[in-house]
């Protein structure tokens, strides 16, 4: 049962659908934010019990002998587990699990554990993004239908969110920095425990994000981000490459996006790289849309703010994200090794996506659950069209405190009938990501990504 906090008033719409008005955020709810909630409107203070602590600011400094660069090392090193959630016991905790989180314990009842550790809220972000979610508050609206926005920029565009698809926009929006080259990949790995890496090289713009970026230009030129993408083993897929323009409104026009065939040495525009089109070389393991957990348009869903509840999610995973840590040493049959991982009781906000009569994809319905304190979705439960579930997304995040900002290092997704696995973000054996890299516009061109695949 979902358990509602005061947060969420009855007189909000919480449901959304296009042809549903929305009220605007007053000033005086504004003014909540930086009180008794934090500047991105999560509530500052601890639960009953004080098994969630009160938010004091998050990471807001470097361990020492940090240097960018370096892979991340644990603030929290000394943390001991407090317990440990299996299948014997997890029905005792099962208030704090969703769905299907509880079936991965069917699942695997032998095998998969859940590590409780002690709720660190270290979340953060630098101050101008705070100093713009206060703006974006009582300025921010979404445009018809909700498939974009407008009057929003840099920080969090909903802070206190009205309706679920204005929370889903916060974690499309959420700030990573303003640019990053990722190195990494992920591995499709078999109910037996097979798998092979797929290598990524990934770059991204984040305009939304920029310093520079205002609610007139962003409106204008109509780009969030640009995304770029390019696979790197093994030796017959080496080349290939996915070039996006995500957009702020995205009824006056929508994402575009073009793919580099290696073979035919051809640059084509690729409009099915959407919804529930198969992942670029996930074997089938997600869709498009399951990418960072959820991204696109939004306007297949009819969203729903359910209210918050406590969750068990996966929190603070540095050991996962440790360089001394090797891909056979994550990647084992059914799920990722237990061992690595580190799961903490945090509140989020519940968000349900169910699929519009009119269309079609291959979840019915979506239910997401976000971390209130960086709009980051911790755990998406996926249902097919018999409405039972099909699969389960889980994203193990850490602080990369040198941005700041909450992110995740590794999603896995969960394919319950199959019983197969996609880890997504491999990283371990890589360089570690740039932040703040020097990207340029005319590198994320149709043309830029022909010259590059002819070399």
């Amino acid at each position: 049962m979902i358990r509602k906090f005061a947060l969420v008033a009855s007189a909000m719409a919480l449901t959304f659908n296009s042809g549903l008005i929305q009220a605007k955020v007053s000033e005086t709810e504004a003014a909540k934010l930086g009180a008794e909630l934090t500047p991105v409107g999560a509530v500052v203070a601890g639960n009953a019990d004080g098994s969630i602590p009160a938010w004091a600011g998050g990471i807001t400094e470097a361990p020492a002998g940090y240097k960018e660069g370096d892979f991340h090392p644990d603030p929290y090193a000394d943390d001991k587990v407090l317990f440990t959630i299996t299948a014997k016991n997890y029905q005792e905790y099962a208030e704090f699990l969703s769905d299907g989180q509880k079936e991965l314990f069917k699942a695997y009842p032998d095998t998969y554990e859940m590590p409780i550790y002690e709720s660190r809220r270290s979340a953060s972000l630098p101050q101008f993004v705070y100093d713009e979610t206060a703006k974006n508050a009582v300025m921010a609206e979404l445009i018809q239908g909700g498939n974009g926005v407008k009057n929003a920029a840099i920080g969090i565009p909903f802070p206190i969110p009205q309706n679920g698809v204005e929370a889903i926009w916060n974690h499309i929006l959420r700030y990573r920095g303003e640019t990053v080259k990722r190195f990494g990949g992920q591995a499709p790995v078999t109910a037996s425990g097979d798998y092979n890496v797929i290598g990524f090289d990934e770059e991204l713009i984040q305009k939304y994000s920029a310093k520079d970026a205002t609610r007139e230009k962003l409106l204008e030129e109509n780009v969030i981000s640009k995304f770029k993408q390019s696979v790197t083993s093994p030796a017959r897929l080496a080349g290939t490459a996915l070039l996006v323009h995500e957009t702020m409104d995205q009824i006056r026009e929508p994402r575009q996006a073009w793919t580099y065939n290696t073979g035919q040495r051809r640059v084509r525009r690729a409009p099915n790289v959407a919804y529930d089109a198969p992942g670029t070389a996930s074997d089938g393991l997600r869709t498009s849309d399951d990418f960072d957990m959820f991204n696109g348009a939004p306007d297949r869903y009819n969203w729903e703010l359910k209210g918050k509840q406590e969750l068990y999610v996966a929190y603070n995973n540095y050991h996962l994200h440790s360089d001394k840590v090797k891909y056979e040493d994550i990647l084992k049959p059914g799920h990722i090794n237990p061992d690595l991982t580190r799961f903490e009781k945090h509140r989020v906000w519940v968000v349900e996506a169910t699929l519009k009569p009119e269309f079609r994809h291959i979840y019915q319905k979506r239910v997401f659950f976000i971390d209130e304190d960086s709009w980051q979705i911790q755990v998406a439960d996926m249902y097919d069209n018999r409405n039972e579930l099909y699969r389960v997304g889980i994203s193990h995040g850490i602080n990369y405190y040198e941005v700041p900002t909450q992110w995740s290092t590794l999603d896995v997704y969960h394919d319950l009938n199959s019983r197969r696995y996609l880890a997504l973000g491999l990283d371990n054996e890589e360089k570690m990501y740039e932040f703040n890299v020097d990207l340029k516009d005319r590198e994320f061109t149709p043309e830029a990504m022909r010259r590059a695949g002819r070399r």
